[in-house]
């Protein structure tokens, strides 16, 4: 819960929530991209749970966001297990997007022409929001992401960060279980990184679990329950 951890494993975050099963269960996962000799990732362990926070480090190209995008059900691995909740992103896929929450790296999948309130509207279809909550699911985030004066403005007319900020408001929408967020720092500036750790607060204390990846150095602003580093293909203590 966005304070440190007094021990950790090798790949497993200490739960506030003892007894609960991992929330994240990835299991000697194996991913190779064509043409590469060796593979990205290389029998990957990762049991991220309830209540926690887990920095995952290293270069670029390390394998950082393969990780993720296995994680959140997105592409499959070459070997290995991955679980969510005890859910299978093959056999379970609708059931199992509906824990995850994913931000990818940059600031892509957003529409131009498209204000911040239809945006959160739409993305609220598209994470199988019911529809009686779809209204009160989007004031939610508009308000907790600071972006209440900004819901009627077309985000071709917004700041890098006012987008940043959408497209985390985005990710949180539906409630998730699992977050996994990828350089979720990106344009943020300190206003814009408080409401981050808030949000990573409420999901921690409800229970949800949350995975941030991002490049070695970066000022987090806050102590993660566990760090780790993606090398050689491997998860290793940071």
């Amino acid at each position: 819960m966005l304070s440190p951890a007094s021990t950790r494993s090798t790949t497993s975050t200490a739960s506030a929530f003892p007894g609960a099963p991992p929330t994240l269960c990835m299991q000697g996962v194996v991913k190779r991209w064509p043409r590469q000799s060796k593979p990205v990732l290389d029998g990957v362990d990762l049991d991220a749970r309830a209540g926690t926070v887990t920095w995952i480090g290293g270069r670029n190209g390390a394998g950082k966001t393969t990780l993720l995008r296995i994680a959140a059900g997105l592409i499959a691995a070459d070997e290995g297990t991955t679980a969510v909740v005890g859910l299978d992103p093959e056999r379970e896929l609708r059931d199992y997007q509906r824990h995850v929450g994913f931000l990818s790296g940059g600031n892509g999948g957003l529409y131009a022409r498209l204000t911040v309130a239809s945006h959160l509207d739409f993305w609220s279809r598209l994470a199988l929001v019911p529809r009686s909550k779809r209204r009160e699911s989007v004031e939610a985030s508009l308000h907790q992401f600071g972006l209440e004066e900004l819901a009627g403005r077309r985000v071709d007319r917004m700041s890098m960060g006012q987008r940043q900020r959408l497209r985390l408001a985005m990710t949180f929408l539906h409630q998730p279980t699992l977050v996994l967020l990828d350089e979720p720092r990106n344009s943020l500036d300190d206003d814009g990184l408080a409401v981050l750790l808030e949000a990573l607060r409420i999901l921690t204390v409800r229970g949800g679990t949350a995975i941030w990846c991002s490049p070695s150095g970066e000022d987090l602003g806050f102590e993660p329950d566990a760090r780790m580093l993606v090398q050689a293909g491997r998860l290793t203590p940071a």
